[in-house]
């Protein structure tokens, strides 16, 4: 893999506060970061954890579609003035964790003032005091918004899968990221793998790109197995560890979470 070229001028984030945040990033679309950002939530549940997730692509939301959940009230209404954050909260009775929906199609969020998405980030930030854990499903890529709000989390999960374009493109999510803050907590999600030994080759590549160009060794968070119910529960609006629990890409994230949670001991 080649080292792709970002803009050398970037600004240092605040230092991490959200350390029961967890940022879940790609950098590029169509490699599962939504169905993961969801199951990974009801996990966390599962193990005990109060969660929060967060659609935090303000352009492309689609946590709510994927759940056939109809929320009160979503960032929209949050950003206009209408309620607060912690209002905007609210239950999904089928995973018992709470959601604060995006609103999809209003590129509008997305073009938040610096000040305000800044506001928006510590808001969250405060909310996440009242929770055991808070997920962000981050948009895709290393724009202004991703940046902000992903700055802050205690761990950024990267997901990819072994498309060339999906390395390339996580690598420089890794690439930006690690200049910008030295101290993120940035782990690799191979999703999709067609077999655990596919998964760490994939991986590998990655590593090796980091470890060559950047002197950066990104964990292994864990690898999902391509599963065809996962493809039967999104298409059912229904949470696979609901549909599906005992199938193989709900076991492999379950084994993700109990990771994370011994990694915070």
């Amino acid at each position: 893999m080649t080292d792709p070229v970002f803009p050398a001028a970037l600004k240092n984030v605040r230092p991490l506060r959200g350390a029961n945040v967890i940022a879940v990033a790609s950098g590029k679309g169509g490699v599962g970061k939504t169905w993961f950002s969801i199951t990974l939530s009801h996990a966390l549940t599962k193990a005990g954890m109060n969660t929060l997730l967060f659609d935090g692509d303000l352009g492309l939301a689609n946590v709510d579609i994927q759940l056939g959940f109809s929320p009160k009230n979503d960032l929209g209404a949050v950003i206009n003035g209408e309620v607060t954050l912690a209002k905007a909260a609210q239950r999904f009775a089928d995973t018992g964790f709470d959601i604060i929906a995006g609103r999809s199609g209003s590129g509008t969020l997305a073009q938040l003032p610096s000040q305000r998405l800044s506001s928006l980030r510590n808001d969250l930030l405060e909310l996440a005091r009242s929770y055991d854990r808070v997920v962000m499903d981050m948009g895709a890529g290393v724009d202004r918004t991703v940046r902000t709000l992903s700055g802050p989390a205690g761990i950024t999960l990267v997901v990819t899968t072994d498309e060339p374009t999906s390395l390339t493109d996580a690598y420089a999510f890794i690439k930006l990221t690690h200049a910008t803050n030295p101290s993120a907590d940035l782990r690799i999600v191979v999703n999709m793998a067609q077999s655990v030994k596919d998964g760490e080759r994939t991986y590998g590549t990655i590593l090796k790109a980091c470890q060559n160009f950047l002197k950066y060794k990104p964990a292994l968070a864990g690898i999902i197995r391509r599963d065809l119910k996962v493809r039967d529960a999104i298409r059912n609006q229904t949470p696979l560890l609901t549909r599906s629990p005992a199938s193989d890409a709900a076991r492999d994230v379950e084994a993700i979470v109990q990771r994370l949670l011994a990694s915070a001991r």
